[in-house]
């Protein structure tokens, strides 16, 4: 950001939170496919965190605006997530609509969490927490005032997941036999829906902040839509979203203390056999973001060495959902 664009932030800034801020500092952060982060110092708001869009976005995800609303839903139902303090929809302060929350501290990256010596000491009170955290989310029922952007489940939150996954596989050049295979044997032993809540839909590590081993916030939101519970309970346990770990509740801790937390929480208990059907439903989604990943580079549409080693994952993901079908009794 030049020195114009810091000076209309101070005064944005100064007006939303009704003091008077100095941003002292901006520089971007890292990571963020479809978001754009910078970290925003000032000289009497502490740290912050300015989020907008990517140049490159994706078609399934919330505005940021949509995104922020959400973000105080899930505030204000005392989920733990970075403070959302305002949103911006005046082009004139940075150019393109943005929200401000508070910075928070820790690290979110997967294949760092998982082998962290703090956390292979006390993983399971962390994955305890974050099942609790869940379960928080999870009480926001439809209908919801402020929510109306979201899309109501059509039919059987499976069942719209399927259709849903079928489109895209048909949008794509080639063929994809296994996959279509494994959304059929999907379709035919699916279980009666759970209650209809507010799921996060990216609820894994990778999407939440530690530090020292503790939980400071969860993160991305830009999927979050009305759906079966089970849905961001297998997202989570998906193999996956293990990082490589034998640890089964996001490569940080125990299955059961995840379980746990959760069930303490919401007073529910989860069902056993219900969570393995949604991790290879994971496990089908994410292969189908791979080939859509790969496609954006294939197409030209977006060069990137990262997009085309994510699409190249097709067969790795397609020998794991086999092999959890098997484990389950689905195959022969």
């Amino acid at each position: 950001m030049d020195e114009t664009a810091l000076k209309q932030l101070s005064d944005w800034l100064g007006q939303s939170l009704e003091q008077q801020v100095t941003v002292t500092a901006a520089s971007k952060l890292t990571g963020g496919a479809i978001q754009e982060n910078w970290l925003i110092g000032t000289d009497s708001a502490g740290d912050l965190v300015l989020r907008t869009d990517a140049p490159s976005g994706v078609a399934t995800s919330h505005s940021r605006e949509q995104e922020f609303t959400l973000l105080q839903i899930a505030y204000e139902a005392g989920v733990t997530v970075p403070e959302p303090l305002a949103f911006c929809t005046d082009l004139a302060v940075i150019g393109k609509p943005f929200a401000v929350m508070r910075r928070i501290g820790g690290t979110a990256l997967g294949h760092r969490l998982v082998r962290d010596p703090v956390i292979a000491e006390t993983g399971d009170r962390l994955a305890e927490n974050l099942g609790r955290e869940l379960a928080r989310l999870h009480r926001v029922k439809p209908p919801r005032p402020g929510l109306d952007f979201l899309t109501p489940v059509q039919d059987h939150p499976a069942a719209d997941r399927i259709a849903l996954y079928r489109r895209y596989l048909d949008e794509l050049p080639e063929p994809q036999p296994i996959l279509e295979w494994v959304i059929r044997r999907l379709e035919l032993t699916m279980k009666p829906a759970d209650d209809i809540c507010l799921i996060h839909c990216d609820f894994r590590t990778g999407n939440y902040m530690v530090e020292e081993g503790k939980l400071t916030g969860i993160l991305d939101w830009e999927f979050a839509g009305w759906g079966d519970a089970y849905e961001d309970i297998g997202w989570f346990c998906a193999r996956c979203w293990r990082f490589g770990s034998d640890r089964e509740a996001g490569g940080i801790g125990s299955r059961e203390a995840f379980y746990r937390g959760y069930e303490s929480e919401s007073g529910k208990q989860i069902d056993r056999d219900s969570v393995p059907w949604w991790e290879v439903m994971a496990t089908v989604r994410w292969a189908v973001i791979a080939l859509q990943q790969g496609m954006r580079h294939i197409s030209g549409e977006e060069p990137s060495l990262e997009l085309a080693l994510t699409g190249r994952r097709i067969g790795e993901l397609e020998l794991d959902m086999l092999m959890q079908l098997k484990s389950m009794g689905e195959l022969a």
